[in-house]
């Protein structure tokens, strides 16, 4: 009974904070009237009170009342009490290691799978993945572990970047950094361009949005994943 939004990001440039993805949003939490906000991640190092501050201005356009996780005694029973989930961009590191240590990663699935409406974007969504280890996020923390939900049967890496062919930069390019994974690593990655996401539904998994994704396989050339394509049989 999965019902779940993964979306690269939580604002596409010129637009407010979730503006391109509000109408879907509507849908998706059509039978919820409050929402639990994951702010571990921290973006930019802002506090737990100004994210979810941010997040619940957001969700009052689609009347949706949000309370932040930091402020409740008791994170367990906070997701099994929740009639829906957002779980914020930031730092993957820093999310990860938070959820560990609030004894929460496990719950999450547990609700997720079970029914619980599930929103992420960027940090949000990388963990939505068997592991985090495709986040573009600096390791500023120490997680106990690298995996994560494991809500879909892939990785993620949000905020797909192509490759700029007339860029002078010599750094690593996006592709070349999951290149690097697969080299010790054959979980498949989806690389998720600005704008798009990805739509789980029972047990069906689509990808939405306006734009194709990027599809990476261990030892295998890249291809690309147009937009309504079907990822449910991606392992």
């Amino acid at each position: 009974m999965k019902n779940i939004i993964i979306a690269s990001t939580s604002t596409i440039h010129g637009e407010k904070h979730l503006e391109y993805l509000l109408p879907e949003l509507s849908i998706h939490f059509k039978d919820c009237k409050t929402l639990l906000f994951i702010p571990f991640a921290r973006p930019g190092g802002i506090s737990h009170d100004e994210y979810t501050e941010l997040v619940a201005t957001t969700f009052k356009k689609i009347n949706i009342k949000v309370q932040g996780i930091h402020e409740l005694e008791d994170p367990i029973m906070a997701i099994k009490e929740a009639e829906a989930i957002f779980t914020g961009g930031g730092n993957t590191f820093v999310l990860v290691s938070q959820l560990y240590a609030h004894k929460i990663m496990s719950t999450i699935t547990e609700v997720v799978k079970n029914g619980t409406p599930y929103l992420g974007t960027s940090a949000g969504s990388n963990i939505c993945g068997l592991s985090m280890q495709t986040t573009n996020d600096m390791p500023i923390v120490y997680p106990p572990s690298f995996q994560t939900l494991g809500l879909v049967p892939f990785n993620i890496n949000p905020h797909y970047l192509d490759t700029d062919t007339t860029s002078k930069h010599m750094g690593e390019t996006r592709e070349t950094r999951i290149n690097e994974f697969h080299a010790f690593n054959a979980i498949p990655v989806i690389g998720l361009r600005e704008g798009s996401w990805i739509e789980v539904r029972n047990s069906k998994i689509k990808l939405r949005g306006t734009l194709s994704a990027r599809l990476f396989r261990k030892g295998q050339a890249a291809v690309e994943m147009e937009k309504n394509s079907d990822l449910t049989d991606l392992k």
